[in-house]
């Protein structure tokens, strides 16, 4: 579905607003397509292929990502990789232990340091949300070329670490 047709839309004085330029359409037709993408990959995920299988909190699902690619680690970490407060991440990872999907252990070198680690349940429950996720993005893109999806996973990434830049930018405390 294309964005609002801009030309109709009135201005705050009342009269009609200036007609966007084409640079102003196009990002327009992002950010419209941003939103839609959005909504879609939360109804997905609320009940889409696998429903249950497919079916789990994108916080979670992050949280399980990370410990699985790079490993054990403590709380301190866990945040800074993933661009949040370590309070957060507390308040996200209690019930993914109190469920089994994460232990506490102790850090190998400094026994009174707990890391957090994937349990062999959690292993489980993530590639059983990676495989039906994966059946998904077949499906979804049934028809596309292997370039196709490659181009598409290539900018989708180069929008999320542009994303996630402003996002650090802007909090970074003032210089002074």
């Amino acid at each position: 579905m294309p964005p609002q047709d801009m030309t109709t839309a009135a201005s705050p004085s009342g009269g009609a607003a200036p007609e966007p330029t084409g640079s102003e359409h196009l990002l327009d037709a992002l950010q419209h397509q941003v939103a839609v993408f959005a909504r879609r990959a939360e109804q997905t995920r609320l009940g889409g292929l696998g429903q249950v299988r497919n079916s789990m909190d994108r916080a979670a699902y992050l949280l399980l990502n990370r410990l699985d690619r790079e490993g054990p680690m403590g709380v301190k970490a866990l945040a800074a990789g993933m661009g949040i407060d370590s309070s957060t991440v507390t308040r996200q990872v209690a019930p993914l232990v109190d469920t089994g999907l994460v232990k506490r252990t102790s850090h190998p070198e400094d026994g009174r340091a707990v890391v957090l680690q994937l349990s062999p349940r959690g292993q489980a429950r993530l590639e059983e949300v990676r495989s039906s996720r994966r059946e998904l993005m077949t499906q979804v893109t049934d028809g596309w070329t292997a370039e196709e999806r490659e181009t598409f996973c290539t900018l989708l990434t180069r929008f999320n670490i542009s994303l996630a830049a402003r996002q650090t930018s802007h909090q970074a405390p003032p210089a002074g």
